[in-house]
């Protein structure tokens, strides 16, 4: 940890490919100042993603990564903070990538609760493939693969974190800089599995929900002084919420224990020794 980091110190030489106007621009800017802010620096930082438009941003971070396979890149994460808790393990992803091939994986990694976290970027859309419907797609959402809508309603991320017992669940806006940073720096401080869900406009495909639409639409729970992030029933009410689109902590278990510690994995296992273990080639002949 040191204080003297900033957070153009995760920046790689690497220059991002994404469309000019998109929205995870602003999301990789908001990680990148959380994990400053949080005294993080890019030596002991693993950034893991999956596959989408968002896959390549450990390749625009400077840190240790890894770009997994499409949905997989959850247990990955898992993998490796399990193996070395002394990392701070932030894993990436799209709508895709964590609500349709990887949902199973999400969802096992929040009632976990591993002490890492999970910020995806939500743009309603596959953008890499061309601008099809993705799990979050509103029912009446006109793409190529849906030309009369989609005819199912949308996953709604929060709630599918409330129900397998997430201990902390947020959301933001890529554009609103100092507030989604604010949110992710919460979610990297949070004893558990912090996740957020970040609103990342698609500037290409989806010309529904924009830029001017969150900003039109949002309401920051944070603003609304009456609201109390530990209350699970007043969260429950705004992830419910079908109406309204959220940005803020909308749930944080103050009472989280970590996997890693309610198991004792508390060491370094990442260091492999030279030899096999005592009496491995007994088991090996015990079942060969």
């Amino acid at each position: 940890m040191s204080s003297d980091v900033r957070f153009t110190d995760f920046k790689s030489d690497k220059q991002p490919t994404w469309c000019p106007g998109c929205g995870d621009f602003g999301t990789m800017n908001g990680m990148m100042k959380a994990l400053a802010n949080t005294g993080n620096d890019p030596d002991n930082t693993f950034v893991v993603a999956g596959i989408g438009c968002s896959g390549k941003i450990g390749t625009y971070m400077h840190s240790y990564a890894l770009h997994g396979v499409h949905g997989r890149a959850l247990p990955v994460g898992i993998g490796v903070k399990t193996a070395n808790p002394n990392l701070e393990v932030m894993v990436a992803g799209g709508d895709g990538d964590g609500y349709s091939i990887g949902a199973g994986h999400f969802v096992h990694a929040v009632r976990r609760n591993v002490d890492m976290s999970y910020c995806v970027m939500d743009n309603r859309i596959y953008g890499l493939t061309k601008g099809q419907f993705s799990p979050t797609s509103r029912e009446d959402f006109e793409t190529s693969t849906s030309p009369d809508g989609t005819h199912q309603q949308p996953v709604n991320p929060l709630a599918l974190a409330l129900s397998a017992g997430g201990t902390f669940i947020a959301q933001s806006f890529s554009s609103d800089a100092q507030r989604h940073a604010e949110i992710v720096q919460k979610a990297i401080e949070h004893d558990g599995f912090g996740f957020v869900n970040v609103y990342s406009p698609c500037v290409t495909f989806n010309d529904v929900d924009t830029y001017d639409y969150f900003r039109d639409s949002l309401v920051d729970v944070g603003e609304d002084e009456d609201y109390d992030p530990t209350d699970i029933e007043q969260a429950t009410e705004v992830i419910m919420d079908g109406e309204k689109e959220y940005q803020g902590v909308i749930y944080q278990d103050e009472d989280s224990v970590p996997y890693g510690e309610r198991m004792g994995f508390t060491e370094d296992m990442s260091d492999i020794p030279d030899s096999a273990p005592e009496n491995a080639m007994d088991l090996v002949r015990e079942f060969y």
